[in-house]
């Protein structure tokens, strides 16, 4: 017969194993979860990004407005700005040749 003092032994040993073992599957659970959770949230912002970017290409081709050209080192402010008011003049124009054309179609 083994003595009382063997078999708590073993039986605390068993216990240190069982109890290892359920906590890797715990941390792997969990880790596996976070890694889910990570790629879901990295593919919606990626949805998310998408969907703007072709909103605003969606609208920058409806409206007609072109992108204005890099300014490169010889070009002064000025005539970025010039440029720039030119081109929302243009817009201004043809904002209000669309609303005066469908003002009489109603």
């Amino acid at each position: 017969m083994s003595s009382p003092e063997l078999h708590a032994f073993f039986i605390g040993r068993a216990l240190a194993e069982a109890l290892n073992d359920r906590a890797q599957h715990v941390l792997t659970d969990t880790l596996s979860w976070l890694g889910k959770v990570d790629a879901e949230q990295r593919e919606q912002l990626r949805q998310f990004t998408e969907e703007v970017i072709a909103w605003a290409q969606q609208t920058e081709s409806g409206m007609g407005v072109q992108r204005p050209a890099p300014s490169t080192d010889g070009e002064d402010l000025q005539a970025t700005i010039d440029t720039l008011r030119a081109e929302i003049a243009q817009v201004r124009v043809a904002l209000q040749q669309y609303r005066s054309g469908t003002a009489g179609d109603v």
